[in-house]
């Protein structure tokens, strides 16, 4: 087992494993697991700029991440970062911030590297589950963007599309500063011709209806497993691998859309990170399983921070070896 850290750091949050890994058998044991909201993606699609306060919440976040690295002892570390640091004219005062904090510079990846780390970290477990037939779609909805992925045990075809949660919840529910709430069927309809645009480009280049299995990844699918389990508090082991049919998704989304946001914040299983965002983030899953004619979506807790660490792991092993150890 190789002990490794990674870290991804998207629109929305960043979050830290660090793991012992053996890439030959595809184990994987968490020693750290952990989350933290600190919106980098803030204003973003607005100003093209990170912002001054969600630098500094990314960083707190960095150096509380670079303590528990150092306390497990990982032999490597990788910081990948996504959607909002590869929209962003000023990255580089983030790359620098990063660089000084963790000691790597973080690896601005394309939407198609982002894909297919999520689609590793979700699916090399499903090997031998027959109940799920190939091939998978697998659909990582971030804050910032969303990522499809078709393949059986490798990716076939992937595309990384604008329509996460964040994003779509800045774009259209946000006026003066204040988030609608709840939203207007206007400002919904609004959001669906967003999405719906956004499946038509994936469309182009990713067979997403020959998908026989739908894997949904990232905060709002979990969310929204907890809530369809009526989980009195967040549950990772609950969640991870259970499913949701497409009526209660169904369900489910239109009852965040018509909440106030006092009433999705006393939700058990809500984090307060996305008790203004989880409205987009479930259409975008909502369409998705339309889409595609899903009758039910199973739900993944690994995903891109998971594929990640494979990836670290694979190359520490391939480095032994090359050093003839």
């Amino acid at each position: 087992m190789t002990r490794v850290a990674a870290i991804d750091c998207g629109t929305n949050s960043i979050r830290l494993l660090v793991a012992d890994v053996d890439p030959k058998t595809g184990e994987l044991v968490d020693l750290d697991r952990r989350m933290t909201i600190v919106r980098l993606g803030q204003g973003v699609d607005r100003t093209g700029r990170l912002a001054p306060d969600a630098l500094e919440r990314t960083f707190a976040a960095c150096r509380e991440y670079a303590t528990i690295v150092k306390e497990h002892g990982a032999e490597r570390l990788r910081f990948v970062a996504t959607s909002a640091s590869r929209d962003a004219e000023n990255r580089d005062e983030f790359v620098r911030g990063v660089l000084d904090i963790l000691g790597v510079e973080p690896e601005v990846i394309s939407g198609d590297q982002e894909a297919e780390f999520s689609f590793t970290g979700a699916t090399r477990e499903l090997k031998g589950r027959d109940e799920l037939a190939k091939p998978y779609l697998v659909v990582d909805i971030g804050g910032g963007s969303t990522e499809c992925v078709v393949g059986d045990d490798h990716v076939r075809a992937a595309r990384s599309v604008d329509i996460g949660c964040v994003r779509m919840t800045e774009r259209h529910l946000v006026h003066d500063g204040v988030v609608s709430d709840p939203p207007t069927p206007e400002q919904i309809e609004a959001i669906r011709a967003d999405i719906e645009a956004a499946l038509d480009l994936a469309e182009e280049t990713v067979p997403l209806r020959e998908a026989r299995t739908l894997v949904g990844l990232a905060g709002s699918v979990t969310t929204i497993s907890a809530i369809a389990q009526d989980l009195p508090e967040y549950d990772s082991e609950a969640i991870h691998h259970s499913r949701v049919s497409y009526d209660r998704v169904r369900e489910i989304t239109e009852q965040l859309l018509s909440s106030t946001h006092a009433q999705r914040a006393a939700i058990p299983s809500m984090h307060p990170g996305r008790v203004d965002v989880i409205g987009a983030g479930a259409l975008v899953l909502l369409a998705v399983m339309e889409r595609i004619g899903a009758d039910e979506v199973v739900v993944s807790e690994h995903d891109i921070l998971d594929g990640i660490a494979f990836k670290v792991a694979e190359e520490a092993e391939a480095g032994k070896q090359g050093d003839g150890n």
